[in-house]
């Protein structure tokens, strides 16, 4: 039986990873900051919490992350941990770099220091990226980050190729473009749309409030996603790859699709807020995940469109659920 240990098993990459590991016959153990505290909704609403062993650890300590590595002894470990909001990483830089950046060089780290066989996967970001003019983004397009997240993934990402040249680990990171699920948090403005849509169509009465709804993004499905990552770790030869569905769509055109979804025009619910314009942003985010698809025979089923009605539907079934809840 693999053993597999997940940094952030509590978002909603760890959480679909952890029951896809789970499914494929894996000892899953997780970590969080503080095991004991943390939210575990995410294992909860997939039906796994008892099913994974969970560890306390700070990644920006060498020796929690050390401990966790020589307890666990994991045959795989995907790295999923970190500060995940462009937005939040504006309000808080610091944290986000020292949770991403120097977060991945302790773990990579102890990896070299224990010398066992283990092969990492590295959560990377589409954001490193930047704006690439439109052009779908490869493998071999240039790094240009235009937040402190991106900062902070791109520092991560160089990190690990440095390691896995300087001393043949086996790690890769996976170029992950947007992907979303009803496991988002709130926070999200994917999740943040469907939510409303939901309640709209409910006879909530409100108003969505959104900042820029002409960038456009390539919106995945995040339970296909984790597929991709545990793909890329059962490759003799490590390698970074980009993962998205191929398709990019506008702000505006996801809200239009969620909320139709509702049986709704979004125009009649939706204003426009300058004041939640991020002091930089990509206007286009594109990929071209075409080498994914050839060495990994893995390719997206659904794609933005399909993301924002599935989540949508989600979103409505628990509509009666949490009506029951409450009275």
């Amino acid at each position: 039986m693999k053993k597999a240990l997940i940094f952030g098993i509590s978002g909603q990459d760890g959480a679909y990873l952890a029951k896809l590991l789970l499914e494929k016959g894996y000892q899953v153990a997780g970590t969080s900051r503080d095991a004991q505290m943390a939210s575990l909704r995410n294992l909860d609403r997939l039906g796994i919490r008892e099913r994974v062993t969970l560890s306390s650890v700070t990644l920006t300590d060498f020796r929690s992350v050390l401990t966790v590595l020589t307890k666990v002894a994991p045959d795989e470990i995907y790295h999923l941990a970190g500060q995940s909001s462009v937005g939040l990483s504006f309000e808080q830089p610091v944290e986000t770099f020292m949770s991403i950046g120097v977060g991945t060089l302790n773990l990579l780290e102890a990896v070299r220091f224990l010398g066992a066989p283990v092969r990492l996967y590295n959560a990377s970001s589409s954001d490193c990226f930047g704006d690439t003019g439109g052009e779908p983004a490869t493998e071999a397009t240039p790094f240009s980050p235009r937040s402190p997240y991106a900062v902070a993934k791109a520092a991560a990402h160089f990190e690990v190729a440095n390691y896995r040249e300087a001393y043949a680990l086996h790690a890769c990171s996976g170029i992950l473009f947007n992907h979303e699920s009803p496991l988002r948090p709130a926070r999200f403005v994917t999740r943040k749309i469907v939510s409303a849509a939901a309640r709209i169509a409910a006879g909530s009465g409100e108003r969505l409030r959104l900042g820029n709804i002409e960038v456009a993004r390539d919106w995945g499905w995040a339970p296909e996603y984790v597929e991709a990552m545990w793909a890329m770790l059962q490759r003799d030869t490590p390698e970074d790859l980009v993962i998205a569905t191929g398709t990019t769509i506008t702000l505006a055109e996801f809200t239009a699709e969620a909320f139709a979804a509702a049986g709704l025009d979004w125009r009649a619910h939706v204003d426009l807020d300058p004041g939640l314009f991020r002091p930089s942003d990509i206007a286009v985010s594109r990929a071209n995940p075409a080498r994914a698809e050839s060495l990994l025979g893995w390719k997206a089923a659904k794609h933005p469109a399909d993301v924002a009605r599935a989540m949508v539907e989600h979103e409505m079934r628990q509509q009666p659920l949490r009506e029951k809840t409450d009275s």
